[in-house]
């Protein structure tokens, strides 16, 4: 079976996912899924797709930052990407005399562009190294094999890591560990802000839209990649030139119809397809509600002062979007799982399975030994979700809980004093970054609603010992909210990390005993401490279980039924993918059709002037009223075209993809997906999944009606 396993991960021409379904790996892509792609409109060779040896389409993508996706649009090196992925660089740039986020920013020649601390890479190449993961893990024990594996995947990547290229390899597990393949990455560290369109536009409809269709928003930021006159990665320097790509993409401003041939590369985060209804049950029950509600405090807690200050609007803006993006697609992730069955689809599938794996020593365990390990979980997850989310959720507290590494060296024997001032520096750089970001008044509500929550919703048994009865002793009833907030005010006032004066103290003369005792460390400390003794070791036995028996049960997946066997596809784990669809309209509900377009005419109709999230700039309905909207027009509707969907298969971390047409140029930067369809991450709907794509003739009004950026425009190669 091992034979005939390896043969089928590695002959993707038998992938083919239902409907639009699938996030494919544009190096390995097999004849039949190409066939399909053709099918749908698709004008391209593989080759042009992807190829090693010769500039291709998979040279203008790039992870932009941490976790978005970007383009290259010009033989300069320009980036497209989503304005909420250049969103921290965008604010960091701004102050409130300068409000780029506010008031938008366009670089009109080069010298005006900005200096940020983001990074780029390339996908240099790939190569399989399965074999060499395996051999180094034969005859280990499961546990041996996961403690290993850092070091296997150090031993492997090392030989391709070249700092003077800027060269890094990654190995990425497919297939539930069942397959490993290393990408090489060339990395840039000068990144410069060229251009966004003010927050009105990037942002519009706020959270009121976030995750819905129609939208009307402008979700694009523009970059650009420096490097060393030699071609070579650098760090930022006015010496730096523009970055000469091996491939950048053709803008065309034809326009989109419904059915047109969509396609879409980038990084996708994560999905978990083949999750267990075990898995489906505790998301539903206890991760998902937890996180929302925990999210929910903090979020009308920053927002309720966003609005009092517009520093503080502009000081949490980021920490705020960042927040409220996943505190909705949770929310409805737990509304589609249950409005569509998900977990009733998985157990009738799972009961086939076990019926199948019956007498099969490898298989017929892996149901009784999944339902065993969720069990000695289960009673420990709640709390883990409310440090995360809500005791962690306190600026403040993070920061806190950060130094518990510099206490420890405070108390390690024999550490030299070099290190503990490494490690003292360390944290006064950290103060600061933390510094930049925090509202005392928005931080200090926060830590007060989340520590009673926590008393109130977690079990006392799993609290930390004499925490709570500390609280009671000085500051009076726990069921009192009034007594928190006395302790929190308590905490703000007295620690050692909100007062320059006194850090600067501590930071001279680093003592273990100062540390301790600062309420905020002493708080953050103990929930940290208490966790990581007593249930750390049990969610990493946990994860480890769960890592043993998914690689197990989709082995026998594929066993089990080679022709289902034939439509699967690697989860997402932030490597290469490709998706293809269409440009679709669709039906959510009885008697509602959804455009596959939204245009200048919505836009308007949605305006609300001063409000937080449908405000615009008064030019922008100059403009719009006067259809003032040049090449970009759609001549069809007689108006700008905003957004658009399509039936591609995405998830986070493909913010900011670019939608290519079958000749691929580039027609739209992907940058949502639409609420009656956020369980995507655990099951696909091939009726109502849809993308929500920024049609590129709307960026490109933007910054040339909008912004006068026609310096911008002139780098493009239009395609008409």
């Amino acid at each position: 079976m091992k034979k005939i396993l390896v043969l089928f991960l590695f002959s993707f021409s038998l992938l083919k996912a239902m409907a639009d379904e699938g996030m494919w790996l544009p190096m390995l892509l097999g004849q039949q899924v190409y066939n399909d792609m053709v099918k749908k409109g698709l004008k391209l060779t593989k080759e042009q797709l992807y190829s090693v040896n010769k500039s291709s389409l998979k040279d203008a993508i790039l992870i932009f930052g941490g976790g978005c996706t970007g383009e290259i649009v010009s033989g300069e090196g320009l980036i497209f990407t989503n304005h909420h992925c250049g969103y921290s660089a965008i604010a960091n740039a701004s102050t409130v005399e300068h409000n780029y986020l506010q008031d938008g920013f366009y670089a009109y020649n080069k010298d005006q562009e900005i200096k940020s601390d983001l990074t780029v890479q390339f996908l240099d190449r790939i190569a399989d190294v399965t074999n060499e993961v395996e051999a180094a893990v034969k005859g280990l024990s499961w546990a041996e094999r996961t403690a290993k594996m850092p070091e296997v995947y150090k031993s492997i990547t090392d030989k391709v890591l070249d700092n003077e290229n800027g060269l890094v390899g990654r190995i990425y597990p497919m297939f539930k560990g069942n397959q490993y393949i290393m990408y090489v990455y060339k990395s840039y560290r000068d990144i410069r802000l060229v251009g966004a369109p003010p927050e009105t536009v990037g942002k519009f409809g706020g959270d009121t839209d976030n995750w819905e269709w129609p939208r009307h928003t402008g979700d694009f930021s523009i970059f650009r990649v420096y490097a060393a006159k030699d071609g070579k990665p650098a760090d930022y320097s006015k010496d730096n030139t523009p970055l000469k790509p091996k491939y950048f993409l053709p803008v065309s401003i034809k326009g989109v119809k419904d059915g047109d041939y969509a396609m879409i590369y980038g990084y996708p985060g994560g999905t978990n397809r083949y999750e267990t209804s075990y898995g489906i049950q505790l998301k539903n029950d206890i991760e998902n509600p937890s996180l929302v509600n925990l999210r929910d405090v903090r979020l009308k807690i920053m927002h309720e002062q966003m609005l009092k200050d517009p520093a503080v609007k502009l000081k949490l803006a980021s920490n705020y979007a960042s927040i409220a993006n996943y505190w909705k697609f949770f929310d409805g992730e737990t509304k589609q799982l249950i409005k569509f069955h998900t977990f009733d689809q998985k157990q009738a599938y799972e009961n086939k399975f076990a019926e199948w794996a019956k007498g099969k020593a490898e298989y017929e365990h892996i149901f009784t030994d999944y339902a065993k390990n969720y069990a000695e979980w289960t009673p420990y997850s709640k709390q883990r979700q409310y440090i995360n989310e809500g005791i962690m959720g306190s600026p403040l507290a993070a920061f806190a809980g950060s130094l518990i590494g510099v206490e420890a060296n405070l108390l390690k024997p024999g550490i030299s004093s070099a290190d503990i001032k490494k490690s003292v520096d360390a944290a006064t750089a950290a103060r600061k970054k933390f510094q930049s970001s925090e509202d005392k008044i928005s931080d200090q509500k926060i830590m007060a609603q989340t520590a009673m929550l926590f008393y109130n919703d977690i079990d006392k048994s799993q609290h930390p010992i004499g925490f709570y009865e500390g609280i009671k002793n000085i500051y009076g009833d726990l069921k009192e909210e009034q007594t928190f907030k006395k302790w929190a005010t308590n905490t703000f006032d007295k620690t050692i990390m909100l007062d320059d004066a006194r850090w600067a103290s501590f930071s001279a003369n680093p003592d273990a005993t100062v540390l301790q005792a600062d309420p905020a460390f002493s708080y953050a400390a103990a929930f940290i401490k208490n966790y990581n003794l007593k249930y750390a070791p049990l969610y990493t036995a946990f994860n480890t279980n769960n890592a043993r028996l998914g690689k197990s049960y989709l082995k026998g997946i594929m066993e089990m039924n080679p022709a289902a066997a034939a439509k699967m596809y690697p989860d997402a784990n932030f490597s290469m993918r490709v998706s293809f669809g269409s440009v679709k309209s669709y039906n959510p509900r009885d008697a509602v059709h959804y455009d596959y377009i939204t245009t200048g005419k919505g836009v308007l109709e949605k305006y609300i002037a001063g409000d937080y999230e449908f405000d615009l700039p008064a030019k922008q309905i100059e403009l719009m009223k006067k259809k003032d909207f040049g090449q970009y027009i759609d001549k069809a509707r007689n108006d700008l075209v905003v957004d658009f969907i399509t039936t591609n298969d995405i998830t986070g971390g493909n913010s900011g993809s670019p939608v290519i047409d079958g000749s691929g140029n580039l027609i739209g930067l992907a940058f949502d997906g639409n609420y009656e369809a956020l369980s995507h991450k655990i099951a696909f709907d091939k009726d109502l999944n849809r993308t929500i794509c920024v049609d590129v003739r709307y960026v490109l009004w933007c910054i040339d009606k909008l912004g006068g950026a026609k310096n911008i425009i002139s780098e493009l190669k239009l395609v008409k």
